[in-house]
């Protein structure tokens, strides 16, 4: 099935607003949508640096604050 949006003619809040569709259709069939093959390479490689104290979490507050101010 091919679907055609005219693209060029939508504004960005079009465009946004038929993203948070798609993306709100999907998240109601979560087990439908698989990983790529990549996702596993990268979530041991960073599971390996955590266990080697080369990184750390974060909470999700301080996260947004220190992404907040490198882009300021």
């Amino acid at each position: 099935m091919e679907f055609v949006f005219p693209l060029d003619k939508m504004t960005t809040e079009d465009k946004l607003a038929a993203m948070e569709l798609l993306w709100d259709d999907l998240c109601h069939n979560p087990e439908a949508v698989s990983s790529p093959a990549w996702h596993e390479g990268v979530l041991s490689a960073r599971e390996k640096r955590v266990q080697e104290g080369k990184a750390s979490f974060s909470d999700l507050a301080a996260a947004k604050n220190r992404i907040r101010k490198s882009v300021e």
